[in-house]
């Protein structure tokens, strides 16, 4: 049956290519179509958008003109309203200003981001004769941002490097804070890569948002994270996890500092530098600028704070009842710090200083476990809860994609030779 199929269709084919065009009988037909009627497009009045970003020196006046607006009563309105005033206060290098004008230069919209990081902006818009000056939230766009770097001598000089915001960098030093020690434990050569959320305004960053994934290799050694937020958990609940869905986060941080040196490690005999004699140093000494922010470095609730002998201003936490830290010298403390509040890992209790006995600002801190000194910089720190079995089926939805994205941006940096 198949062939005798076959056989008719290539019969048929063979019929229809045998018959000439000039047999068939052809009719021409010629019909005059009435077109509908069109009005004209009302277009309005036309405009130019356009983006000058701030040089140093640059003033209003000369960042007008670079714009192509040509406005006398803009610039009026500019001098003499309080609102857009901060324009003129607010003129810092590397800000974009995006003005809207119309065909001779008259301004129609000016749009120029605000310092304070609340994505606000200064907005002046034309209203016929009449200016406008207002604060108004931007629009962002969210974008994915992937980005890798490898460590010559700091993480901030290895992110200005490649072009990661420094806001990244403390953000990866909180992650991994728990496991490596930014203070010592950086080796030349380590390499890091990171996918985070880059806000944007008219296609220019704005600020950055939250780290979805990272990767740090730190001597040899392999650390990854990525964000995970249970949809049970309800909102502001969240945390970074390994692959595996174990937490990331230790129960208490290496250290009460983002960056700063050791100055002075914990031991059993050190020449102490005021009261000139030898005595245990029961602690790790950190110096840092006066005015430097102290963190909490695990969840606690505050025991103490206030003045305390060789110890000047001091804040004691305790953690989960057997666990003590100990921050001595403050210059102050943070506002609303009082005994009996609750703070959270991370959380900003103090400010570097040197009260008390001490020979310059720096920051005093003691680990104690059922108050017995320990080493911090010695001792395993405990991890916070992994997920629960029941989550990691949902974490798995929401993580691979980045976890992915790591494995990706690695891979081609060493098939590149990065």
């Amino acid at each position: 049956m198949v062939g005798v199929s076959l056989f008719s269709m290539v019969a048929a084919l063979g019929t229809v290519n045998e018959t000439r065009l000039a047999d068939i009988p052809q009719l021409q037909v010629v019909e005059t179509l009435a077109l509908p009627a069109l009005a004209a497009a009302d277009e309005g009045v036309p405009s130019f958008l356009r983006e000058e970003r701030v040089q140093r020196g640059d003033t209003v006046t000369g960042l007008l003109q670079r714009l192509g607006i040509d406005d006398p009563a803009a610039m009026d309105f500019l001098k003499g309203n309080a609102t857009a005033q901060s324009l003129f206060r607010q003129l810092g290098p590397g800000k974009n200003l995006t003005a809207r004008t119309g065909p001779q230069g008259e301004l129609q919209t000016l749009i120029f981001p605000l310092n304070g990081g609340k994505d606000q902006a200064l907005v002046v818009e034309r209203h016929g004769d009449q200016f406008t000056a207002t604060d108004q939230a931007l629009p962002l766009e969210t974008q994915v941002v992937m980005k890798t770097a490898e460590v010559r001598h700091s993480l901030f000089g290895a992110s200005d490097a490649a072009g990661i915001p420094d806001a990244v960098a403390m953000q990866l030093a909180d992650i991994f804070g728990g496991d490596i020690d930014f203070h010592r434990d950086l080796r030349k050569g380590d390499r890091f890569a990171v996918i985070f959320e880059s806000l944007n305004h008219l296609g220019r960053p704005v600020r950055s948002g939250r780290i979805l994934a990272a990767e740090f290799v730190n001597d040899g050694k392999t650390y990854r994270a990525a964000w995970f937020a249970d949809p049970a958990g309800g909102q502001g609940s969240g945390g970074y996890y390994t692959a595996e869905g174990k937490n990331i986060r230790k129960a208490f941080l290496r250290s009460p500092l983002e960056f700063s040196r050791i100055t002075s490690g914990f031991s059993s005999a050190r020449f102490h530098p005021v009261l000139q004699k030898w005595r245990a140093h029961k602690g790790v000494d950190y110096g840092a600028p006066t005015g430097t922010r102290i963190k909490a470095t695990g969840d606690g609730t505050v025991e103490f704070a206030g003045v305390q002998g060789g110890y000047g201003k001091v804040v004691i936490l305790r953690h989960q009842n057997r666990f003590t830290t100990l921050y001595g010298h403050l210059s102050g403390f943070a506002s609303g710090l009082r005994k009996g509040a609750r703070v959270g890992q991370g959380d900003v209790i103090g400010f570097v200083g040197a009260t008390g006995l001490a020979s310059g600002p720096h920051l005093h801190y003691e680990f104690r476990v059922n108050d017995v000194h320990q080493n911090p910089l010695a001792m395993a720190l405990p991890s916070a809860p992994p997920l629960a079995p029941a989550q990691l089926g949902a974490f798995r939805t929401q993580t691979g994609t980045h976890l992915a994205r790591i494995d990706l941006i690695r891979g081609f940096n060493l098939a590149q030779g990065d």
